[in-house]
């Protein structure tokens, strides 16, 4: 009896990612709801710069190349161009809420038809693990080895709730990629915000996290673990918009 295989939407290239990286399930659960969809052919990504910049090689389905912060902009670019097709970012916390905090958010106010796919591991991963603008209070990093200090860094950005005040945005929810009944509802997230671009032209945000053991200076067990006992604390889980909700 066949218990798992790879989804075809997902190529045969082995992933470059970390070992106990979250990223790697991430790519799984799209691959999956693309399969389950049967939309492949009619999906396009965008891909950041960061730790899954090379993500193009990954999806079966077309992918493009954003600049850095620029995938809401590329993706609207594409959706608006080609409106018939389920188009998705897929963004890193550097990527999304640092240097294309404008983009995300004038993308959300905008109500442009998109899904994006934000990975939250709380530091820039592929540059070494400098801090984010998710980066806990108190966590080390590359450039706050004492710790963030709220007083001199700010305060960690809690991106669904800022959106959820954004009129334009129709679909906000924040899942974790650290048990297996997470991850389930983690899947179910990306399906219904795929299902809601194609049925109603819907602007959707899936916020997903994940571990990054070589940057957290942990093994993936411990890294796995500190999502659920640190990260969902400050980040909790659940939907925080959902316009539809009434029609299910």
């Amino acid at each position: 009896m066949m218990i798992y295989e790879k989804p075809k939407s997902i190529t045969d290239k082995p992933f470059h990612y970390c070992p106990g990286c979250g990223h790697g399930t991430v790519h799984r659960i799209i691959g999956e709801v693309l399969d389950e969809l049967g939309i492949t052919d009619n999906t396009i990504g965008v891909m950041p710069v960061g730790c899954a910049v090379m993500g193009y090689d990954y999806f079966e389905c077309d992918v493009m190349q954003a600049a850095h912060g620029r995938a809401p902009a590329v993706a609207t670019g594409i959706k608006r161009s080609v409106p018939d097709r389920i188009v998705f970012s897929y963004q890193g916390d550097g990527d999304l809420a640092a240097i294309g905090t404008a983009e995300t958010i004038h993308a959300a106010a905008r109500g442009e038809a998109i899904t994006v796919i934000f990975i939250n591991n709380t530091v820039y991963g592929m540059t070494g693990g400098q801090m984010a603008p998710t980066t806990l209070e108190g966590q080390v990093t590359q450039t706050t080895p004492r710790g963030r200090d709220p007083y001199t860094q700010g305060y960690p950005l809690k991106m669904c709730e800022i959106l959820s005040q954004v009129d334009g945005a129709a679909y906000i929810e924040r899942c974790a990629i650290d048990t297996p009944a997470n991850i389930r509802s983690a899947k179910k997230a990306v399906k219904k915000a795929f299902m809601y671009q194609a049925e109603h032209n819907a602007y959707s945000f899936i916020e997903l996290l994940c571990a990054c053991p070589t940057n957290w200076g942990m093994s993936p067990v411990d890294a796995v673990k500190r999502v659920g006992s640190e990260m969902r604390e400050y980040y909790p889980l659940g939907v925080y918009r959902d316009i539809f909700k009434a029609l299910q």
